[in-house]
């Protein structure tokens, strides 16, 4: 879960430190209020510093949320590498590893993530962010399923990789609006990861 930071502290941190402390007040206000209450002002004021504290690690507000977006995704993406590590190498393992994986994202973390993506459409910086990181999730999904995809051209493999993503995202949105519960959403996308990355049956 989210480290919380509701109690503010101006005691002196280390830069680095008190840049997580901005990023986890500002995760805060998001989940509770929307993007649309996050300011760097409100956030200073809930981690207990001065607004020229904010400004000085961020600098704008678009730049709080671009790095507010980058943190969420670098800590799952971490959860998901340190998993995959201890998953048994059959593709339906490591399909339902993936699977559960992204829906646990999307439970704990979904509301703002999405939020911010929504709020920061048309940013460049955004986009950039956006297509790193798909770029980064894509890579680390080739590089599990590499093993069972020899049937597979590397360009077929990295295609395939994009749906999936794109049907995790709509399976995962369907998650968050209550329409279905967790564990059908990731035996979902389990399935169709196999059906997906898995070489074709023999001809009999």
């Amino acid at each position: 879960m989210p480290q919380t930071f509701a109690v503010a502290s101006s005691r002196k941190l280390p830069k680095q430190e008190r840049r997580e402390q901005l990023l986890a007040c500002a995760q805060e206000m998001v989940r509770e209020e929307g993007t649309e209450a996050l300011t760097l002002a409100r956030v200073a004021e809930r981690a207990g510093v001065t607004k020229p504290v904010a400004y000085d690690h961020f600098g704008t507000r678009e730049t709080l949320m671009v790095e507010l977006f980058r943190r969420i995704d670098d800590r799952q993406t971490a959860l998901l590498v340190d998993t995959l590590k201890t998953t048994a190498g059959r593709i339906d393992a490591i399909a339902a590893t993936i699977a559960a994986a992204y829906m646990s994202c999307a439970r704990e973390v979904g509301t703002e993530w999405y939020a911010l993506s929504a709020a920061l459409k048309g940013s460049e910086a955004m986009e950039a962010v956006q297509r790193e990181l798909v770029a980064r999730y894509v890579g680390i999904w080739q590089d599990a399923f590499a093993p069972h995809a020899s049937h597979l051209t590397a360009e077929e493999l990295n295609l395939r990789c994009i749906g999936i993503l794109g049907a995790g995202e709509a399976i995962s949105l369907e998650l968050l609006r209550g329409h279905v519960d967790e564990g059908l959403a990731a035996t979902t996308l389990a399935t169709l990861v196999t059906a997906t990355i898995g070489a074709p049956a023999a001809a009999s």
